[in-house]
C-alpha cells in the first residue's frame, strides 16, 4: 500500500492505495464519487473521462499512485454553486442525452476542449469528442449541444 494524497474538486483527500489500483476504483469504491462511469475498462469508451490537472484521462487505466498531489476534477465538480457547466445546460435543454451513461465523458471532454477551442466548428467538435462512445443519441444533438455551449460560453 502506498499514500497518496489527491486534490479532487476542491477538496484533499489522503488514501492508502495499493500500486494496481486504478483513479476510476479510488473514486467510485472508496470515495463514493458515482457520477464518474464503469464502460468498457480497457480505456475504449470515454465514460471515465476525468480531468488531470485539467487534462481529460481514463480514469479507467490511469493508477491513482500517478495522481499523488495532483488536481482532479469529476463531473460532480463541474458545475459552480450549484450551477450546471453551460455544457451540461445545453446536453439536457439541447436533447443531446437519453440514457446518461456516456454523458459525465462527454462534459469532461468537452469542458476543456472549449476552453482551448472557444470557435470550434462542428469538425473540431467530432474529433475532439471521437473516444466518447454514445450508444443512444447518434451524436448529431451531442454536437449541436457542445455547439450550443461553445456560443454561450463566448458570449458570457
Amino acid at each position: 500500500m502506498q499514500k497518496v494524497k489527491l486534490h479532487i474538486n476542491g477538496f484533499t483527500r489522503t488514501l492508502l492505495v495499493n500500486a494496481h489500483e486504478t483513479l476510476l476504483d479510488t473514486l467510485r469504491e472508496r470515495l463514493n464519487l458515482t457520477g464518474t462511469k464503469r464502460g468498457c475498462d480497457q480505456g475504449s469508451c470515454g465514460s471515465c473521462t476525468v480531468l488531470l490537472d485539467g487534462t481529460p484521462v481514463l480514469s479507467c487505466i490511469t493508477p491513482t499512485i500517478r495522481c499523488d498531489g495532483r488536481k482532479i476534477l469529476t463531473i460532480e465538480g463541474i458545475g459552480v454553486n450549484g450551477h450546471l457547466h453551460p455544457v451540461q445546460e445545453r446536453l439536457a435543454s439541447d436533447g443531446g442525452l437519453q440514457c446518461g451513461f456516456c454523458t459525465p465523458g462527454v462534459v469532461m471532454t468537452a469542458v476543456p476542449f472549449l476552453q482551448e477551442n472557444p470557435d470550434a466548428t462542428d469538425d473540431d467538435i467530432k474529433e475532439a469528442l471521437s473516444g466518447n462512445l454514445c450508444r443512444c443519441t447518434g451524436y448529431k444533438k451531442i454536437i449541436e449541444a457542445v455547439r450550443h455551449a461553445a456560443e454561450d460560453l463566448r458570449h458570457g
